[in-house]
């Protein structure tokens, strides 16, 4: 018997995650804050909310990563223009370094793991896995909907 599909993706995660924190490690890094700086490296100057969504990780989570890293020099917090209770998160040029360091070791891990699959197998398995990615997201997101919904009438009855 074929095991599941969800089982296979959650084994390549779990031997994944061990293998990119073993490669960022050297580094001082945890993979959050790996995850966190290559966020930022994208799109600097996030709250902590949104570095934490688009990190896939809790708030709470985040603040912890974020002290770390502050203390590391490798981010900065600062007061969002017009909105003082905003803090915003900035990579700085010491993080940057650290992350150009930790992806070079992150290259030879993705490497490793698509060296049976040729470049047009490692585009489609990347491509099939954002959409399947995006397709729980948005059905999540709808279901939520629906069930706010039905809460609300149960509530209005």
């Amino acid at each position: 018997m074929e095991p599941r599909l969800s089982y296979v993706i959650g084994r390549l995660d779990r031997v994944l995650r061990r293998r990119l924190s073993a490669a960022v490690e050297p580094a001082g890094l945890t993979l959050p804050a790996y995850t966190a700086l290559s966020v930022l490296r994208a799109q600097d100057g996030l709250s902590n909310a949104r570095l934490a969504r688009r990190s896939l990780v809790t708030p709470q989570s985040m603040s912890e990563v974020l002290s770390v890293l502050v203390e590391q020099g490798y981010v900065r917090r600062s007061a969002s223009p017009g909105h003082g209770r905003v803090i915003r998160i900035e990579l700085t040029k010491a993080g940057s370094r650290a992350l150009e360091r930790c992806d070079r070791a992150v290259d030879d891990v993705e490497r490793e793991m698509l060296a049976d699959l040729d470049a047009g197998e490692a585009a489609g398995l990347r491509d099939a896995l954002i959409r399947c990615g995006r397709t729980l997201e948005r059905n999540g997101a709808e279901r939520a909907g629906i069930l706010k919904s039905a809460n609300e009438k149960d509530d209005a009855a």
